[in-house]
C-alpha cells in the first residue's frame, strides 16, 4: 500500500475511497514522493534502535518509512477522519502506534513507554501544517521528552528565519529560541510541485539535533527570553527604548545595564548575537539574582 502512495493518483484515489478532501483549516497537504520520503528519512538519521514521535502522519507515507527503520513509531494525528485510513495504510506495522490527538495538547512525555525512553535514541519528525510550526517546534523543545533529534518539513520562509544571522531580516525571537536549544542543518528543499493538494509554498526539511547543554548559561532563562521577546516585539525601535518598561524597569535602568553589557543601546535586536542578549539578561537580573543567590 504505501508503495502506491507515493504516487499522487493513489493519494487523490485513496482520499476519495474515505471520502477525505484535505482541509485548509489543518493545514492538510499530502506527501507523495519517494525521493522526498527517503531524503527525510536519511537526514533524520532514523536506526534500528530508535523511538520515533510522529507529528501528523497524514496518509501514513512517512510514518511506514519511518517504521521500516525504527524500532517504534509514535504517530500523534488530529484528524480523526484519518484514523480508518491510517489503519489501511500501516496495516501489519506492529511497532506504529496511532495516537488520535492534537500535539499542541498531549501529554508528549507520555506517548513514549518507560523502556522507549532512553535519549540518544528518541527522534522527532513530521511534516508541520504551516500555521502551528512555531509553537509546535518550541512545544518539544520545552516540553518533549529528552529527545536527541527533530526533523520537520517547515515552509521555506521559516526555515531561512531559523537558519538567519544576525544582521539578517530573517533573525528573529525564533532563530534565537531554537539555536539557544539546537544546531540545525538543512537536509533538503522540497518543491511545492509534490503535495497533494499543492500549497502555495515551497518548503524545506531541517534537523534539528538538541544540544545537551544549552548555547548560553543566563542567570535567568526567563529573564533572557523576555528580553528577546521585547527586543524583537518593537525591533524597529532601538534596544534601549524596546526593552524600556520591561518588568516595569524604567529608561535609566535599562541604559545602565546595556551600559553593563557592553551592549549599545542605540542597536537593534536584530544585531544582538545570542551570548549578547544573555549579557544583557544578566545584567537586568544582577539586582535581583544577587538578592536571590544571598
Amino acid at each position: 500500500m504505501t508503495q502506491k502512495l507515493y504516487a499522487p493518483s493513489a493519494v487523490a484515489e485513496l482520499g476519495a475511497r474515505y471520502g477525505i478532501r484535505a482541509a485548509k483549516r489543518l493545514g492538510q497537504n499530502f506527501l507523495a514522493d519517494k525521493n522526498i520520503v527517503d531524503r527525510i528519512i536519511e537526514g533524520a538519521g532514523i536506526g534500528a534502535d530508535d523511538c520515533v514521535i510522529e507529528v501528523g502522519p497524514g496518509m501514513g507515507v512517512l510514518t511506514a518509512a519511518a517504521a521500516e527503520k525504527a524500532r517504534c513509531v509514535v504517530a500523534v494525528e488530529l484528524d480523526g477522519r484519518l484514523m480508518p485510513l491510517l489503519a489501511e495504510t500501516l496495516a501489519g506495522r506492529d511497532n506504529v502506534r496511532l495516537v488520535h490527538g492534537d500535539i499542541l495538547k498531549v501529554d508528549l512525555r507520555e506517548l513514549l513507554r518507560p523502556e522507549e525512553t532512553d535519549r540518544s535514541r528518541i527522534k522527532i519528525l513530521g511534516n508541520l501544517p504551516y500555521y502551528i510550526t512555531s509553537p509546535v517546534i518550541l512545544r518539544f523543545l520545552e516540553e518533549g521528552p529528552p529527545a536527541v533529534s527533530m526533523t520537520f518539513m517547515l515552509q521555506r520562509e521559516v526555515a531561512e528565519r531559523i537558519g538567519a544571522r544576525a544582521g539578517e531580516k530573517a533573525y528573529g525571537a525564533l532563530t534565537v529560541a531554537v539555536r539557544y536549544r539546537c544546531e540545525t542543518q538543512l537536509v533538503t528543499h522540497v518543491s511545492r510541485e509534490v503535495f497533494i493538494p499543492k500549497p502555495q509554498v515551497d518548503s524545506s526539511v531541517l534537523r534539528f539535533d538538541i544540544r545537551r547543554e544549552k548555547a548560553a548559561a543566563p542567570r535567568s532563562e526567563a529573564l533572557f527570553f523576555a528580553v528577546v521577546r521585547a527586543g524583537f516585539g518593537k525591533r524597529r525601535k532601538t534596544l534601549l527604548n524596546a526593552l524600556t518598561g520591561l518588568g516595569g524597569r524604567g529608561k535609566e535602568e535599562i541604559d545602565r545595564a546595556l551600559a553593563a553589557a557592553g551592549v549599545d543601546g542605540a542597536r537593534r535586536a536584530e544585531t544582538l548575537e545570542l551570548r549578547e542578549f544573555a549579557a544583557v539578561a544578566d545584567a537586568l537580573c544582577a539586582p535581583a539574582c544577587a538578592q536571590t543567590d544571598a
